[in-house]
């Protein structure tokens, strides 16, 4: 088993910045990827970024430019970093980690962005 567990969410105004963790642990050899989503209140889940187990990185259209997603080097914990922030991507960010052929997910932490 995996688990997956974010944090560094909070409540932060429209320009400012966040970071996230993830870090997973348990049986993660084999990890391939792990991914970052969020859940505005009342949508649908949106894909917002992806690093490989090479270190490439994929971001969703709405936050390129805005938010860079690193690891450090045990490459089970992944950071996103969130800049000039906007009302619209206050979520419940979660964290997934793609092992062997298994999905997991975190519980998600709350960013919030008021105006």
């Amino acid at each position: 088993q995996v688990q997956v567990v974010e944090s560094g969410g909070g409540l932060v105004q429209a320009g400012g910045s966040l970071r996230l963790s993830c870090a997973a642990s348990g049986r993660t050899f084999g990890t391939n990827a792990m991914g970052w989503y969020r859940q505005a209140p009342g949508k649908e889940r949106e894909w917002v970024a992806t690093m490989t187990s090479d270190s490439n990185t994929n971001y969703a259209e709405t936050v390129k430019g805005r938010v860079t997603m690193s690891r450090v080097n045990d490459k089970n914990t992944v950071f996103l970093q969130m800049n000039s922030l906007k009302t619209a991507d206050t979520a419940v960010y979660s964290c997934n980690s793609y092992v062997t052929t298994s999905l997991y997910w975190g519980k998600g932490t709350q960013a919030t962005v008021s105006s």
